[in-house]
């Protein structure tokens, strides 16, 4: 969405509880702005993201996302000595 000076916007579809209906309200409101220019969509849900189930988008590439896991150096931990 954009503001009167044409700057973007973020906008955030977010509830504590599920099936509130905030992918459909999220997907639909994407789709009826991308008319207007640059939508992006970013589908947070770590459990179940299903914004593709509503847009079935063709995917062109991936990448993968972790989180680095620190070695722990057992001869120089003091285990918080």
């Amino acid at each position: 969405m954009w503001d009167k000076d044409g700057e973007s916007m973020i906008i955030s579809v977010a509830s504590g509880k599920g099936r509130t209906g905030k992918t459909l309200v999220a997907t639909s409101l994407a789709l009826s702005l991308k008319e207007r220019g640059n939508v992006q969509l970013l589908d947070c849900d770590v459990e179940e993201p299903n914004d593709h189930v509503f847009l079935k988008p063709i995917i062109t590439r991936s990448e993968i996302a972790s989180i680095p896991v620190p070695k722990v150096d057992e001869d120089k931990c003091t285990y918080c000595a």
